[in-house]
């Protein structure tokens, strides 16, 4: 007897099941900004990983059917921003479009990538690597300046659901 309510091999008929066990995995939220040749653009990502220390790289993915992924996969300068607990609404934004940002307070830096406020932690990034993953590209940043705060939430995402994490 299994200790579990679903044992399956990842196939066309099990996409829906395999969605839903990655989403067990809870993850921090960020919103990942970039110059375009249409102009500013962010994109709302939980697939942000630290990589290395020396050089300093991180990385990220994102689906080869978006809208915005030309861009964001071309993009030779871009910032990842962490999100706080109470910017869910922000996520929301740039998960659903990749402009607006009048709706936010935020900076433009000497390469036109949009800085913005209030966040946990920004990640200024310059393209290092993009790798083809399936159905989506890993994109790898060399980070070349971190802004950081000393203290504060992060916004969670879990089994599809926007919160905090809560310690016990």
């Amino acid at each position: 007897m299994s200790v579990y309510d679903e044992i399956f091999a990842p196939g066309p008929d099990t996409d829906v099941s395999l969605r839903h066990a990655f989403g067990r995995f809870g993850t921090g939220v960020t919103v990942i900004t970039a110059a375009s040749d249409i102009g500013p653009l962010g994109f709302t990502a939980n697939s942000f990983s630290s990589v290395s220390l020396n050089p300093p790289l991180v990385l990220w993915s994102l689906s080869n059917t978006s809208r915005r992924h030309d861009a964001f996969a071309q993009a030779q300068h871009y910032s990842i921003h962490v999100l706080t607990d109470a910017q869910a609404d922000m996520a929301l934004h740039f998960a659903a479009k990749g402009d607006g940002f009048d709706a936010y307070p935020h900076d433009i830096d000497a390469h036109g990538v949009p800085l913005l406020h209030g966040c946990l932690a920004r990640f200024d990034c310059t393209h290092y690597a993009a790798h083809p993953a399936g159905d989506h590209s890993i994109i790898v940043g060399r980070v070349t300046q971190v802004a950081a705060k000393a203290a504060g939430a992060g916004l969670a995402f879990d089994q599809g659901v926007y919160g905090r994490f809560q310690a016990f």
